[in-house]
């Protein structure tokens, strides 16, 4: 792809010195974007002709500046000459650092992400969820189009990476891509982490990020209604494969597991409470930490229904989960057969968990976020939309306690 360069030698008129000298430096112009060489002289301003781009007067020290500042023109326009030719990303800052001696040093943004994300797949079972892995693989996707498009390069020098860089990728996954806000200020995010693993290894001399502030918004998280689960939990479907995705999703109704740890679910993680009846123990797979639920008597009942099915068998799973990509699809038949007119995903089933199966009916928020395997209670909230019908049952339960003040 050809690109546009250029090189101007102008003078600094904003640093003059007490003599009324002014530093000469080179501006470097690629693709729209500058970097800044100073070439370690200066002269008197008014000696500067800015139309020839050179100093004015014929005197020995003016022929051999003029010609010093020759001599670099001629060897940045080499070294551009040379980045051609090596098939190596042409920047302004490339071509800075290569004249400067600095090159050697340079790291490309998009081998560092690959790098991590190599790592990331390795721990994956053990540090890190799979779906973790598919987000930092979906970010340097992102990433690798928008330098493309924007810098017309394959892959360009960490040190490139500044406030604009970053403010352009938010920018560009919102419109070219149309990542909503959250998408968006996620993905950016796991480029961060790219930028601090440079910063903490001296590949970049400061934090392209201080003055970033990438905020989530606050979304209502749609779920399930108490008379929308049970049409659900009393549907019975003439297809065998829909009765058993609706089975998996009521199950994740009443136990609030999300699709990776239901598919996980083993004998393993079944324990006896303090009353005696069956708890489920697992750490989820997101965030590994310890999540600890009752099981109630329908979830119950979903495992005894498929205690004895032939496709577990062989091994210690609990429930016969398919792919998240085939479960999400079917869930959109099993809604349009029940009326269900929200957008039936498997993640749904936790929301209605936190909200309809255990907040509305009275369970703390503290007990809640426990069972959810939540590190906060924030993180709990924003899953867990306390509905009116909740809020008119607490006022209700006071209303004749406060029945003496209506007299005043």
């Amino acid at each position: 792809m050809q690109n546009t360069f250029s090189l101007l030698f102008y003078p600094k008129r904003n640093d003059i010195d007490n003599d009324g000298n002014t530093p000469i430096y080179l501006r470097i112009t690629v693709n729209g974007k500058r970097s800044e060489i100073s070439i370690n002289r200066k002269i008197p301003l008014n000696k500067w002709n800015s139309i020839a781009g050179k100093i004015k007067g014929t005197t020995s020290d003016v022929r051999e500046l003029n010609q010093y500042m020759h001599s670099i023109k001629y060897r940045v326009q080499s070294i551009y000459n040379n980045l051609i030719r090596e098939g190596r990303p042409i920047t302004p800052i490339t071509i800075k650092n290569r004249f400067l001696g600095k090159d050697v040093k340079v790291k490309m943004i998009l081998q560092i992400f690959q790098q991590h994300n190599d790592k990331v797949e390795k721990l994956v079972g053990k540090d890190f969820a799979a779906g973790t892995l598919e987000r930092y693989k979906t970010a340097r996707k992102h990433l690798k189009n928008y330098i493309i498009k924007e810098y017309k390069v394959e892959d360009i020098p960490v040190t490139d990476v500044n406030h604009e860089f970053i403010t352009g990728f938010e920018f560009y996954l919102k419109t070219t891509r149309n990542c909503a806000h959250n998408s968006a200020i996620k993905y950016v995010t796991n480029f961060k982490k790219i930028i601090r693993i440079a910063y903490a290894n001296d590949w970049i001399d400061k934090d392209p990020f201080v003055h970033w502030k990438g905020k989530l918004k606050i979304v209502d998280r749609e779920f399930l209604t108490e008379k929308e689960l049970q049409t659900l939990v009393e549907k019975e479907f003439g297809v065998q494969r829909l009765n058993q995705v609706k089975d998996i999703f009521v199950f994740c109704c009443f136990t609030g597991l999300a699709y990776a740890d239901v598919k996980k679910l083993s004998k393993n993680n079944i324990i006896y409470g303090p009353t005696g009846d069956k708890w489920i123990k697992i750490n989820r797979s997101k965030t590994d930490t310890r999540s600890k639920i009752p099981i109630l008597s329908i979830p119950e009942a979903i495992l005894e229904k498929y205690a004895e099915s032939p496709e577990l068998m062989n091994g210690d799973r609990l429930l016969p989960v398919l792919s998240n990509q085939k479960m999400n699809a079917y869930l959109k038949e099993i809604a349009d057969l029940c009326s269900i007119e929200k957008n039936l995903t498997f993640h749904l089933a936790r929301h209605t968990f936190a909200t309809t199966v255990t907040l509305t009916n009275g369970v703390p928020i503290e007990s809640v976020s426990k069972m959810l395997g939540h590190r906060s209670l924030t993180t709990t909230q924003h899953y867990a939309k306390i509905i009116d019908k909740k809020v008119s049952d607490d006022m209700k339960a006071i209303k004749d306690k406060l029945s003496k003040y209506s007299s005043i």
